[in-house]
């Protein structure tokens, strides 16, 4: 490092980092760091042109541990990834001839979750299923196959939108490839009458969709809230309606719709002002052309 410093080195362990390999900063888990680490300096996966690493493929298969929808049990589950299919599955049996579920490239996602899942190589997946939000935890005991398994997935979805949107260019798509929650956290709810009593629910912010949950750990949301943008009537409001009752947390946070308002109590006033901070973000960023979709399918949920 003394005698070649940052920019030598890079353009040397560097020089065949794929588009879609997930470059960590130094906010993100222990595990992508390392990993990164030890893919450049000691196994050399971005030196040699003719090298192609497993996650580049198109296709992988494996076993994860996936914690258990009802029992929360972790169990070692076949998963195939299939490029060519553009799907995630994975099957209850080894020999089972039908997949427990098939996940979409289009809508998936994966980010690393260690302190929720429990595991230092947790990783939470995410799809649309009749376009609700399903979430799977897995994680490997080996932290190389879990991050490449990660990468497998970006490979996947980098290769979908590169035919999916043939004009735009690679610093286009990469953003795309993945995402990490904009806030998660306790808050409490209440209802649309505003007159049932205030619960504790776990939200996860993740893009426009604000999810609640009844565990961090749950499969299923209890229920999704789209967030749109002020051009489209929605704001963000600091404390709640002077006549509402029944929180137990201070600290309130007012969403408005078009359709109706949203209320929400922290439980300290950091809490408050970091969800605030997420939710005024998605606020102020204009709506892209496909969230109107989305948008309408929410209005149209009975």
């Amino acid at each position: 490092m003394a005698s070649h410093g940052n920019d030598a080195a890079r353009a040397t362990y560097e020089v065949r980092v794929p588009s879609f390999y997930y470059r960590p900063s130094f906010s993100d888990c222990q595990l992508l760091r390392e990993q990164w680490i030890r893919a450049k300096y000691e196994r050399n996966e971005f030196i040699y042109p003719e090298k192609q690493e497993p996650y580049s493929a198109g296709y992988r298969e494996g076993f994860l541990w996936k914690r258990g929808r009802d029992n929360g049990q972790f169990l070692s589950r076949k998963f195939v990834l299939t490029e060519r299919e553009g799907a995630l599955k994975y099957f209850n049996k080894n020999d089972a001839k039908e997949p427990k579920a098939i996940m979409k490239i289009e809508h998936l996602n994966a980010t690393f979750q260690p302190a929720k899942i429990g595991h230092p190589h947790g990783l939470q997946v995410t799809y649309l299923k009749d376009n609700s939000t399903r979430n799977i935890f897995v994680y490997h005991e080996d932290a190389k196959e879990i991050v490449d398994w990660f990468n497998a997935l970006r490979a996947a979805r980098f290769h979908y939108l590169q035919v999916a949107f043939p004009g735009a260019s690679d610093a286009d798509l990469v953003p795309k490839l993945s995402r990490n929650y904009l806030k998660e956290g306790y808050m409490e709810k209440t209802g649309p009458k505003q007159t049932e009593g205030f619960r504790k629910r776990w939200f996860t912010m993740d893009d426009r969709r604000l999810m609640y949950f009844k565990d961090p750990l749950d499969a299923f949301a209890r229920g999704e809230v789209f967030i749109g943008s002020k051009e489209g009537g929605y704001s963000v409001l600091e404390g709640l309606p002077p006549t509402t009752q029944g929180h137990h947390w201070a600290h309130g946070v007012t969403i408005v719709t078009p359709d109706r308002k949203f209320l929400f109590a922290c439980e300290t006033e950091a809490d408050r002002r970091e969800w605030v901070a997420a939710f005024q973000s998605v606020v102020d960023r204009p709506m892209l052309p496909q969230e109107y979709a989305v948008e309408a399918h929410f209005k149209h949920k009975p």
